[in-house]
């Protein structure tokens, strides 16, 4: 049985700390659902774990020694532009090094050398790696994904993103690691895909394998997760939940409830300590007062007996006050939750287009040998539309026919009066560059001061280090918030949403959701987030699928 054991692990870079103290053990049956907001340090810990980087502080081991890990990043490393899908899966299930040592030590073995006493546990690897049935299994793992049509020799760099989720999705179905390190692989899957990757994770539950994952879409974690980690950015600490996604929602909400009222009780027991003390010790300074004043009046020693009395009945009252304020020090403290912070996201909105926003006819699109099309669609101000359809389909080609971003081969797309457009493409490019994120915003609305920029962005949650950092630099996520803060800004009448929930962090695609539900004017958006196509509220679907469009009307 083997594992992958984290003890007080310290994540961060240089002199920044993300998380601290964090302890958890990846273990055979277990897939870890791993949480929090976008910059917690959850990437960082998956390498971590998978030996590609060191922690600040604290250790990782594997046990036995033996264990096998992968690591899929949220990004195909590709190794160079000429590599091959089969070579892109051979290097990352392990059989291309795996091979390689193997065959090396062979060669080792037949000439003498020493290096060949290691050729016994590196054909032990070879083998539990699945390389000997390797080749054999790569088209039917493509074909499993839908990447009938392209062969392992196809290189990985002519592939579309959603070609490429397939092509990580084929590694892992190959792969025959002891324990997995997912980040965000349901990134960029249609329907399709993200049920056979729910099959496959539950497979490598019941193998048992061991799996920790990065995802931020509720319906996978509700199906496939056994715990939950959230690192929480705030308080940079990681807790363990278990029971699956749905415990940890219903655990996490009774345990932030249980902190405030332990706080709060707290604070009213230590308050009133306080408060009686200082009511003491007022009553105390004003019989002394009196006491004084009173002798002033009568003069000489007379009624010293009564003076003394009234003396000794305010040390008892200054006494009784130090002891309130004691037992005020001593209760054991009780650190205030940090309130659960929410996002600000608001869409601004131009003033109202025309009735007409875009109208397409006949419209055929061509590129090589795929075809979109005959189209013949409506789209009318305060529609509300969802696209659907797997991957490679035409959607966002869709997308920007409507637009009239792309001519037609065939037919007319005709683009109404008045349309403000706000887009958010997949490529999530309109914040690059080297300079940072609040000079970019000042650059766009020069009348703007660096306030109101940074409380702009702050209601995105984009604050501090964040918005002063190259926007080069910025995450996915952090690019996707930086454009939803402009369209809140500049006002827009038409939203373009192409997966917009991609890269975002639960607490955001939960603010969004809100946020589209308020918008009032035309929207459009392609997603494959099943909760949210619940969530989101349409009048109209149009799912698209082998080049024909198909309407639905809610």
């Amino acid at each position: 049985m083997s594992s992958v054991i984290a003890t007080g692990l310290t994540l961060g870079y240089g002199p920044v700390v993300l998380a601290e103290g964090i302890s958890v053990s990846v273990s055979p049956g277990r897939i870890i659902g791993l949480v929090g907001q976008n910059g917690a340090g959850k990437s960082t810990l998956l390498k971590v774990l998978a030996g590609l980087e060191p922690p600040l502080a604290g250790s990782v081991s594997l046990a036995p020694s033996t264990t096998t890990v992968g690591y899929l990043g949220q990004q195909l490393d590709v190794a160079s532009d000429d590599e091959s899908i089969g070579e892109w899966l051979a290097r990352r299930t392990g059989v291309a090094m795996a091979t390689m040592l193997m065959e090396g030590s062979a060669t080792a073995l037949a000439t003498g050398d020493p290096e060949g006493d290691k050729y016994a546990d590196y054909l032990d690897s070879w083998l539990a790696l699945g390389g000997a049935d390797f080749e054999d299994r790569v088209p039917a793992a493509l074909a499993d994904v839908g990447l009938v049509a392209h062969d392992a020799t196809a290189r990985v760099s002519t592939l579309s993103g959603g070609q490429r989720a397939r092509v990580g999705l084929a590694g892992l179905l190959l792969a025959r690691f002891d324990v997995f390190f997912l980040d965000e692989p349901t990134n960029d899957l249609d329907i399709a895909g993200l049920n056979r990757l729910e099959r496959f994770v539950n497979e490598l539950r019941a193998r048992p394998a061991a799996v920790m994952v990065v995802s931020h879409d509720r319906a996978f974690l509700e199906n496939v997760t056994t715990d939950v980690l959230e690192i929480d950015g705030n308080e940079k600490t990681a807790t363990l939940f278990g029971g699956g996604f749905a415990a940890f929602l219903a655990e996490r909400e009774v345990a932030r409830r249980h902190a405030r009222e332990a706080y709060d009780d707290y604070r009213e027991k230590h308050d009133d300590y306080l408060d009686r003390a200082k009511t003491t010790k007022d009553w105390a300074s004003k019989g002394v007062r009196n006491s004084r004043a009173e002798a002033r009046k009568k003069g000489g020693d007379s009624d010293k007996i009564g003076r003394k009395f009234k003396a000794d009945a305010s040390e008892k009252q200054a006494g009784k006050a130090s002891r309130l304020e004691k037992m005020a020090e001593r209760m054991d403290e009780v650190i205030e939750p940090r309130k659960v912070w929410n996002l600000s996201y608001e869409i601004g909105v131009a003033a109202r287009s025309g009735s007409v926003v875009s109208t397409v006819r006949s419209a055929v699109v061509e590129r090589g040998t795929f075809r979109l099309g005959p189209v013949h669609l409506d789209l009318a101000y305060g529609d509300r539309v969802a696209v659907t359809g797997p991957n490679g389909a035409g959607k966002s080609t869709l997308l920007k026919l409507i637009l009239g971003q792309l001519a037609p081969t065939s037919g007319t797309v005709h683009v109404g009066s008045g349309v403000v457009v706000g887009e958010l493409d997949q490529a999530r490019v309109p914040v690059d560059g080297d300079a940072t994120i609040v000079d970019a915003f000042l650059g766009w609305y020069p009348k703007s001061t660096i306030a109101d920029v940074r409380t702009l962005l702050a209601k995105f949650g984009l604050s501090g280090d964040d918005v002063i950092r190259p926007a080069r630099l910025l995450s996915p996520g952090e690019r996707t918030r930086a454009t939803l803060a402009r369209f809140q800004h500049e006002g827009v009448n038409l939203l373009v949403l192409d997966e917009p929930t991609n890269h975002l962090d639960l607490p955001a695609i939960e603010q969004l959701e809100v946020a589209l539900a308020t918008y009032p004017a035309t929207m459009l958006f392609v997603s494959h987030d099943r909760r949210m196509l619940e969530a989101v509220k349409v009048t109209r679907r149009w799912h698209v699928e082998a080049g024909t469009v198909t309407e639905e009307l809610m």
